[in-house]
């Protein structure tokens, strides 16, 4: 959520924060906030698809900080859109403005945009490093806010909605939170990390005195993630909203400001609902009061138990209950362990998909990871071929179809997918949803083998880490259009031996697998990395071709995860996929096919480059 303009105008004017020297405390983190500002802040180069090392590094490096402080952080996610859909509208507009983005970004234009696998890679990292986290059922806010009140510990975020919620303890934007510039405490106190605690008290203060309990219907009425100032059209046209102060810069937030000092002269939310139908028709009254009513609401700290979840394990939330899911599924998604595209599908039947920098003038790059994601929507819908065959004039009606929101050329684009039947010997068992677990291990690993389009005995030479990430490339071998170019694969495996190299010579628990000869490889392979690139051409249709393995990727752990991990979950975090190094070595490999030798002096390497080259070309 967001409020429109409010976040620009706070940190514009400067006058509403107190200094805060956060140490010896718990702290509630909004984690959608979190990971998009490690990203943005760690990313040096968007076009090429991520270098999620390099974001896992800082993801590692803030929570040092914050354990340096004794700062115990609880990580709150946003999970799926809720069975509601009231952000729809946003999130179509954030969709096409990430395409506008996308299609900036592959023409050499300036820009941010999230790669792919970053949540997955964000999620990932708080596992292995210890850090309590809870992907709640829809939107965090609410309950972020609950916690923190329970708690009274502040908010971390970057979220302007924060600054309207009613929090014991306060809000500190993410812009203010000095993580890197940790200071040496007086005395016994420790250290602390320097940052700023909005101040509500300031906020309302400067506008006239407002009354705190105003600033719900403030952000309804300026606008929000679930409300648009166009519902109150008619209202604004005939108000006159007094102008204040707003000269020079301030013209920006005329708007913003005027309505804030509107409202000051209102005892509370109640007489300025009655004042704002005032301004309109009387067929038009019920419905606007509603509205502002329902929207206020969003500003109430919710009544779910974060703080059980995090001491027992449980969830339990009334949005959850009504959704009628399994409950393996529930505890599966509070934990992280499947992703809210797992709830959209199953609770909405639409998913998003989301665009990278591509060949706009191609088809998606999730096209290619079509048929995964057909076999993911069937399991969830339980469809079974022996229902295609008991009535084949039905099979349209019958097949459940999904909503996906996906990129067409430079627009925003839904189709509607229809779910794959299952294989006749997986639907055998006659397991509905609640019962996959029960399925065996040996029927749901052939189901997602099989949905790759390979075998476990072409699998067995390799690591078990790596064998999803092999099986995913045979997949993408298989199904890309236009096809992978040998140089686009050879790149692929070296970058992921390469990221094996760096993980068994840097990780503190692998070092004893770790030859002499690894570490002088490693070492040359560092060198290398530093000599410059002759070639800094910016390859588009390689790009598109690494983008759509990034989507098999993607939908292939989705469905090891809701298959319940028949093969191991590779780790992100190890470096397994970078773009700046992947699209590197494809331009040295076609101008010096040598650099394929890149780890010739470990012996270990080179092995595993072999193997996996074999076994994909096999």
């Amino acid at each position: 959520m967001g409020i429109q303009g409010l976040a620009g105008f706070v940190e514009e004017r400067g006058l509403f924060f107190t200094e805060l020297r956060v140490r010896d405390t718990k702290l509630v983190i909004d984690g959608s906030s979190l990971y998009h500002r490690l990203c943005f802040a760690s990313t040096v180069d968007f076009r090429r698809g991520g270098d999620y090392g390099r974001f896992t590094a800082a993801v590692r490096d803030f929570f040092g900080s914050l354990r340096a402080c004794r700062v115990a952080p609880f990580v709150v996610l946003d999970g799926g859109r809720g069975a509601d859909d009231r952000k729809l509208p946003t999130m179509r507009g954030r969709a096409a403005e990430r395409v506008r983005a996308a299609h900036g970004l592959s023409r050499g234009d300036g820009g941010c945009l999230v790669p792919l696998l970053t949540r997955e890679a964000f999620v990932q990292a708080l596992g292995r490093l210890g850090v309590p986290f809870v992907q709640c059922f829809a939107e965090a806010d609410r309950e972020i806010a609950g916690l923190a009140n329970r708690w009274g510990c502040p908010v971390l975020s970057l979220d302007s909605d924060f600054c309207v919620f009613d929090l014991a303890a306060g809000y500190c934007p993410l812009t203010h939170f000095q993580w890197q510039s940790v200071r040496a405490g007086e005395g016994a106190q420790g250290c602390y990390i320097p940052a700023r605690c909005f101040s509500a008290e300031k906020f309302c203060r400067h506008f006239s005195h407002l009354n705190k309990s105003l600033l719900p219907l403030f952000a309804v009425m300026n606008g929000n993630d679930y409300t648009d100032r166009a519902a109150l059209e008619a209202f604004f046209s005939k108000v006159c909203l007094p102008r204040g102060w707003a000269v020079g810069k301030g013209r920006k937030y005329a708007h913003l400001q005027g309505l804030l000092n509107w409202l000051s002269q209102f005892a509370g939310p109640t007489e300025a609902v009655d004042n704002v139908l005032k301004y309109l028709k009387k067929h038009q009254r019920d419905k606007i009061r509603e509205l502002l009513c329902t929207s206020m609401e969003d500003y109430t700290p919710s009544d779910v138990n974060l703080e059980d979840f995090f001491q027992n394990g449980k969830y339990e939330c009334e949005a959850a209950r009504k959704a009628d899911l399994p409950q393996w599924v529930l505890d599966a998604l509070a934990k992280g362990k499947l992703a809210p595209f797992i709830s959209d599908a199953l609770i909405l039947r639409s998913t998003f998909l989301h665009v990278q920098v591509e060949n706009m003038q191609r088809p998606s790059a999730h096209s290619t990871a079509l048929r995964i994601r057909q076999v993911i929507y069937g399991l969830l819908l339980r469809v079974s071929q022996s229902t295609e065959a008991a009535s084949p004039s039905k099979q349209t009606k019958e097949l459940p179809v999904v909503c996906e929101f996906d990129r067409l050329q430079k627009t925003l684009k839904k189709t509607f997918v229809q779910a794959a039947s299952q294989p006749t010997d997986f639907c055998d068992y006659h397991f509905p949803l609640d019962k996959l677990m029960e399925v065996p291990m040996s029927c749901r690993q052939m189901l997602l083998l099989e949905t790759l389009g390979v075998k476990m005995s072409f699998l067995e030479s390799i690591p078990s880490h790596l064998q999803l990430p092999v099986a995913v490339t045979c997949y993408w071998i298989f199904c890309s259009e236009p096809k992978v170019k040998l140089h686009q694969l050879k790149a692929l495996l070296l970058m992921i031996v390469s990221g094996e190299l760096h993980r068994i010579t840097n990780d503190p628990d692998l070092t004893v697998l770790c030859a002499e000869d690894d570490s002088i490889a490693y070492n040359e392979f560092l060198k290398w990395k530093e000599k410059k690139l002759q070639n800094k051409d910016f390859d588009l249709d390689a790009a598109h071709s690494f983008c759509q393995w990034q989507c098999c990727l993607q939908m292939g752990l989705y469905l090891n995860q809701l298959l319940c991990t028949p093969l191991s979950e590779p780790d992100l975090s190890s470096r397994l996929y970078s773009g700046t190094l992947v699209h590197r070595l494809y331009q040295e490999l076609k101008s010096t096919p040598s650099v394929e030798n890149l780890f010739s002096l470990s012996p270990k390497m080179i092995q595993l480059y072999q193997v996996l080259l074999n076994t994909v070309e096999s």
